[in-house]
C-alpha cells in the first residue's frame, strides 16, 4: 500500500513521496486571532491533525507549522471595540485557541509563528520581490504585479484575463492593474505600524504565509493545507509570491478541506448561524465532535445539525461501550488460550481495511467503518459464556492502533463517586439480592438523573458517566 493524496494543483490523486524520506514538511494556514474559532475553523484543525497523526503512525517525522495572523484590519477593529490594543486582542484569542485545542484533545503544532514576531523577514521578502520587479510601491503601499508572474491562476485554475474582466468596481487607482494585490499597507492615523523602506505600515494578508513558510520549512513544502475558501486568492497569491523568489514550487501537494454548512445553509455572519467551538464543547463530548468532522470525506461539504451531532454522540458511545465491556470482561475470564487462526485473520482484515482507507487520500469515513467492524467483533466475543483473555488483549491492541489517529475514544479513568452515590449503588446491590426490583429500579433512575449509568452484566454490575 502507498499513500495517495488528492493534489489540488493537479486535480488528481498522486502517490505521496516526501522530499526527504521519512520526513514531512507541512504548513497549514491558521486562524486570524480576532475572535473565538468557529466550527468552520475546527474542520481543518481536526482534519490536518489527523493527517499529521497518520503520517507519524506510518513512520514519518512531521514538522507541522500553523501560523497565527495576529495583525490585520479585523484585529484593529476588534481592538477599537474593546478599547484596547491589537497585541492584547491577539493574546486573548490565541489563548482561547489553545484552550479549544486542548478541549478537542489536539496537540499543538510543531510551530505557531506569528506575523508580529516575524516582521523583519516579511519586509525582506517584499524587498526581494521589489528588486526582482515583481512588486512596486505607490504612496506607501506595495503591490504585487500579477501580470509578471506567468503561472498566476495555476492553483485555482483561473485565467488572468477572466479575472481582469470580473473586476468591475472598487479598483484602487494606485494599482497598475486591477488584479494586483497588496503586499504592504501604509499605516492610517492611529493604527499599529512597523517601519519599512516604504514607510510605516503593516503587511498584507498573503505575504505573511509565504515568508513564514520559507523561514520555518524551506523553499518547497511537502504539503500545504487549508480550507477550500483559501484556494483563491490566498493560496494562489502565495504561489505567485514564493515562486517568483525561489523559482521552485511552493508545495508539492496542496490539500483543501470542504465547507461546513449549518442546517443546509451557508455559515455566515449575516445569517448569524455560526457555531463557536467553545460552545460546541460545552454541549458535546470532544470525541463526538471529532467523529462528526471525520465522518465525511474531508474534500466534501459537511452539514452540521443537532441530529448529526446526536448521531455522532451515539456512535462514539457505542464504540466506548464495547471497549469498556471488553476491559470489564477481562476480570472474569477463565481461559487464556492462543487465538485461533480465523480470529487472527479477522483482526488482520480489519487492520488492513483501516490502512487501505487512510492511504486512499485519508478516507476517514471508511476508516471509521473499520472501527465498527472491530466493534461487531468485540460484541460477538462478549456474547460468549467464557471469553479468551488472549483474544480480548488482541482486540484491545488492534483498537489502540486504529484509535491512535482517529481518536474518537478517550481512555479516561472514571471520576471517584461521592459517598452518597456509593451508598446508593450498594443499596441497589442489596435490593437486587432481596429481589426488591422496584427499589433497584428507583435507584437506577436516581443515579441516571445524576449522570451515572449502571449496566448489569454476567460478570457483575459496571457503571459509567454519561
Amino acid at each position: 500500500m502507498t499513500l495517495q493524496i488528492y493534489n489540488t494543483m493537479s486535480r488528481t490523486k498522486e502517490e505521496f513521496v516526501p522530499q526527504e524520506p521519512g520526513k514531512v514538511k507541512m504548513y497549514v494556514c491558521g486562524p486570524t486571532v480576532y475572535d473565538y474559532i468557529h466550527i468552520g475553523n475546527a474542520r481543518p484543525v481536526i482534519f490536518f491533525d489527523t493527517v499529521r497523526g497518520y503520517l507519524e503512525q506510518t513512520g514519518h517525522e512531521v514538522n507541522y507549522v500553523v501560523n497565527f495572523t495576529d495583525v490585520d484590519d479585523k484585529l484593529i477593529r476588534k481592538a477599537e471595540q474593546l478599547g484596547t490594543d491589537v497585541p492584547h486582542v491577539a493574546e486573548k484569542f490565541i489563548a482561547a485557541y489553545y484552550e479549544d485545542l486542548e478541549g478537542l484533545g489536539i496537540p499543538k503544532a510543531s510551530s505557531n509563528p506569528r506575523v508580529t514576531e516575524n516582521m523583519p523577514l516579511i519586509i525582506d521578502f517584499i524587498r526581494e520581490l521589489v528588486e526582482k520587479g515583481f512588486a512596486y510601491e505607490n504612496g506607501g503601499d506595495v503591490y504585487y504585479r500579477t501580470g509578471k508572474f506567468e503561472k498566476y491562476g495555476q492553483l485555482s485554475k483561473q485565467n488572468l484575463q477572466e479575472l481582469q474582466f470580473g473586476i468591475r468596481i472598487g479598483v484602487d487607482e494606485r494599482k497598475e492593474h486591477p488584479e494586483d494585490f497588496v503586499l504592504w499597507k501604509a499605516a492610517k492615523p492611529g493604527e499599529i505600524f512597523w517601519s519599512s523602506p516604504w514607510g510605516d505600515g503593516r503587511p498584507g494578508w498573503h505575504i505573511e504565509c509565504s515568508a513564514m513558510a520559507r523561514e520555518y520549512l524551506g523553499d518547497t513544502l511537502d504539503i500545504h493545507g487549508g480550507g477550500q475558501d483559501l484556494q483563491f486568492p490566498h493560496h494562489e497569491c502565495e504561489c505567485a509570491q514564493s515562486e517568483a523568489i525561489t523559482g521552485k514550487p511552493l508545495a508539492n501537494y496542496w490539500m483543501h478541506n470542504g465547507f461546513i454548512r449549518i442546517d443546509n445553509e451557508k455559515m455566515s455572519k449575516s445569517l448569524g448561524n455560526g457555531v463557536l467551538v467553545k460552545d460546541l464543547r460545552s454541549q458535546y463530548k470532544r470525541e463526538a465532535i471529532r467523529y462528526f468532522m471525520l465522518s465525511t470525506h474531508y474534500r466534501n461539504p459537511l452539514n452540521f445539525t443537532e441530529d448529526t451531532m446526536e448521531q455522532a454522540q451515539n456512535s462514539v458511545d457505542r464504540i466506548a461501550n464495547a471497549v469498556g465491556n471488553l476491559k470489564h470482561r477481562l476480570g472474569a475470564v477463565t481461559v487464556n488460550e492462543e487465538i485461533t487462526a480465523a480470529f487472527s485473520a479477522k483482526l488482520d482484515e480489519i487492520r488492513q481495511q483501516y490502512h487501505e482507507k487512510m492511504q486512499d487520500d485519508f478516507n476517514t469515513p471508511d476508516a471509521i467503518t473499520a472501527l465498527f467492524e472491530w466493534t461487531a467483533e468485540a460484541n460477538q466475543l462478549l456474547q460468549q459464556d467464557v471469553a479468551n483473555a488472549a483474544e480480548i488483549h488482541a482486540l484491545l491492541e488492534l483498537f489502540g492502533e486504529l484509535n491512535a489517529v482517529l481518536r474518537i475514544y478517550t481512555d479516561v479513568e472514571p471520576e471517584l463517586l461521592d459517598e452518597e452515590i456509593e451508598r446508593l449503588i450498594q443499596e441497589r446491590v442489596e435490593a437486587r439480592k432481596s429481589k426488591n426490583w422496584a427499589r433497584a429500579d428507583e435507584i437506577r433512575d436516581e443515579l441516571s438523573a445524576q449522570g451515572i449509568l449502571l449496566e448489569d452484566t454476567a460478570q457483575g454490575m459496571r457503571w459509567r458517566r454519561k
